[in-house]
């Protein structure tokens, strides 16, 4: 990924499975997909996996994309939200994805994190 460096711009698919790290540096998990919101095409989520805070398995979260930096030095991205509100974060499993279209679904994921929802 280092070559994303030089660019504002890249496919999905060279950013999916990318490394993601807390505000602290250390790594939390790997970018698992992006929602995309297909009436305004715009990124609605970004879907990341956090191994080790449940118990039983992993789990995916959907994260408001503003709550995501990509950092050029490292090649990876950085959440700048308190570990404490990722480990309460409303998560789901791999076989159960919510309906991201869902706007009191989102104002809840949007409130978790501390962001407006997107589409306001």
């Amino acid at each position: 990924m280092k070559a994303l460096s030089e660019s504002r711009v890249a496919p999905a698919r060279e950013l999916i499975g990318g490394t993601v790290l807390d505000r602290d540096g250390e790594r939390l998990g790997s970018l698992v997909d992006l929602a995309i919101d297909v009436e305004s095409v715009r990124i609605g989520y970004a879907v990341l996996s956090f191994g080790g805070f449940r118990h039983g398995g992993e789990k995916l979260f959907a994260l408001p994309p503003r709550a995501l930096a990509f950092d050029p030095r490292t090649g990876s991205f950085r959440v700048d939200v308190a570990r404490c509100v990722l480990k309460n974060a409303p998560g789901f499993d791999r076989s159960a994805w919510p309906d991201m279209g869902d706007r009191a679904w989102g104002m809840r994921v949007h409130a978790h994190y501390g962001f407006s929802p997107y589409w306001e």
